[in-house]
Parts: C-alpha cells; sequence; structure tokens
C-alpha cells in the first residue's frame, strides 16, 4: 500500500503542507463513488509541482489520499469550518458543485469515517505535527505555509470570481502581523489580484496549528486554479506559461517569510 504521506525533511524555518494535492483512493472506496466522483474534479490540482523548488531546503508534508477518502483540511470532530455557509464535511457527501459523488446507498457510515480518520487523517497530521516541532526545535519558530488551489468559478460555495490569491489567518489570529502583512503585500503585487480573511479564513490545519505564542505560525494560501492551469476543467492541464509566472512570485512570497522567521521567536 502507498503510503498516506510523504515528507521531504528540510531545515528552512518554513513548512509547506499539501492536504489536498493527493489522488490515492483505495479500490474499495473507489467502488463506491458514482461517475462523478470519479472525476476527482475537487483535488488542489498540481499545487505540488507548483511549489516545487521555490525553497531549496523547506520541508513538506504531502498527503497522497484523495479528499473524498477523507479531507486532511476539517476538524476531526466532523465541525463545519464556515457555519451557515455551503462547504463540504470531514468525509464529503458532494463535490463542490452541491453534486452527489457516491453511489445511492454507499455514502460513509459513522463507521467508515471513523477508519478513515484513523487510517488516514490521524498519521498525516501526525507527520505534520512532528515536522512543525522539529523545525521549532532547530529555529526557535516554524512557520506552516498550507497550499490550496480552488476553481475560481464556484456558485455553490461563493458569488462572482474568486480573486487569484486567498490568505486565510482566521482573522489574523493564526501568525504574526508581520506574516500577514508580508503575503498580503507581496500576494498583491505584479497584477495579481488578493484579498485577506475573505471567503477563504484557513481551514482547520491553519487554524489547529497557528499558535504564534507558541512560535508556530500558520496562513493558508489558497490560489484560484486560473493563476495556473489551462483550464479548471477535465482534465486540468498545468499551463507552464502560467505557472512560470506565477512560480517567480511565490518563490519572493516564499523567501520573504523565511526571512521574517528569525525575528519571530517568542
Amino acid at each position: 500500500m502507498t503510503s498516506v504521506v510523504e515528507v521531504r525533511r528540510g531545515s528552512s524555518p518554513v513548512v509547506l503542507g499539501f492536504p489536498h494535492t493527493g489522488t490515492d483512493v483505495p479500490a474499495d472506496i473507489r467502488a463506491r463513488l458514482n461517475d462523478n466522483g470519479l472525476l476527482l474534479a475537487d483535488t488542489d490540482w498540481h499545487i505540488h509541482r507548483l511549489y516545487d523548488g521555490l525553497l531549496d531546503d523547506a520541508t513538506t508534508v504531502r498527503a497522497t489520499f484523495h479528499r473524498y477518502v477523507i479531507d486532511a483540511n476539517r476538524d476531526p470532530a466532523g465541525t463545519s469550518l464556515y457555519p451557515g455557509q455551503n462547504t463540504t464535511g470531514l468525509v464529503p457527501e458532494t463535490d463542490f458543485d452541491g453534486k452527489a459523488i457516491w453511489k445511492d446507498g454507499e455514502a460513509p457510515t459513522d463507521q467508515d469515517i471513523a477508519a478513515r480518520l484513523a487510517e488516514f487523517h490521524a498519521p498525516y497530521h501526525a507527520a505534520l505535527a512532528t515536522e512543525i516541532e522539529r523545525v521549532k526545535a532547530l529555529h526557535g519558530v516554524a512557520i506552516l505555509y498550507d497550499c490550496h488551489s480552488i476553481r475560481s468559478h464556484i456558485p455553490f460555495l461563493f458569488e462572482g470570481k474568486l480573486p487569484d490569491f486567498n490568505i486565510g489567518t482566521d482573522m489574523g489570529k493564526t501568525c504574526a502581523p508581520q506574516i500577514e502583512a508580508a503575503v498580503e503585500v507581496t500576494s498583491a503585487a505584479q497584477g495579481y489580484t488578493s484579498i485577506l480573511n475573505g471567503r477563504f479564513k484557513g481551514g482547520w490545519t491553519t487554524r489547529h496549528y497557528g499558535r504564534p505564542q507558541t512560535g508556530v505560525h500558520a496562513i493558508q494560501m489558497e490560489l484560484a486554479q486560473s493563476t495556473h492551469l489551462a483550464t479548471e476543467t477535465v482534465p486540468f492541464a498545468y499551463d507552464e506559461g502560467k505557472a512560470d509566472r506565477l512560480r517567480t512570485h511565490l518563490k519572493t512570497l516564499l523567501r520573504r517569510l523565511e526571512a521574517l522567521a528569525a525575528d519571530l521567536k517568542p
């Protein structure tokens, strides 16, 4: 069986999290998905490729399983991140358009969810927590930058077109103001659009690990897929030209975070 999490250790104070780039679905779970679910449309397509090599010595932690198996960026207790708004749960029953992803009668049960928490969700977060603590021991501080993407138009989740850069810090609770400001200023440069704590304020990962007072800072970056994909529909192809331009911008952003770390020790 393929490992549910891939870890690449580095000595930078920055840790990159990738909870939604995985496309592995065990055969018994895949057999329960309907034709719509089998598209795996709500993947953060090519995001680990987009960030690859931008910080030479960054630690990366990547879930290899798909979010339809279980969502590594949701509260294991099942509590909604956005009460009162359309969203998807710990084990989604629908895609981002509100359409069913499971065959009739095959939606995951409470027993299924408990098993997947133990087999997939918990190992991913155990690995992420270990790397955050290791990096913090090296530097006295760790900066978790959680890497995400989403289609720029999803009427079920939000109105209109999403900005290019969607920065989430749970209203400033998950990182130092210097980090928030650096990301916000950098994101708004070079003709890109950005918003801080708009529709996406940081998922469970950001909110769970971000404890600035202890030296662990967390920030979520939700990129509109129009910034790096040729199309936001099947086959979700990577656009080299768009991506190369974006990678230059992201590299500047990550290096600024890395440089800030020395001033953030509690």
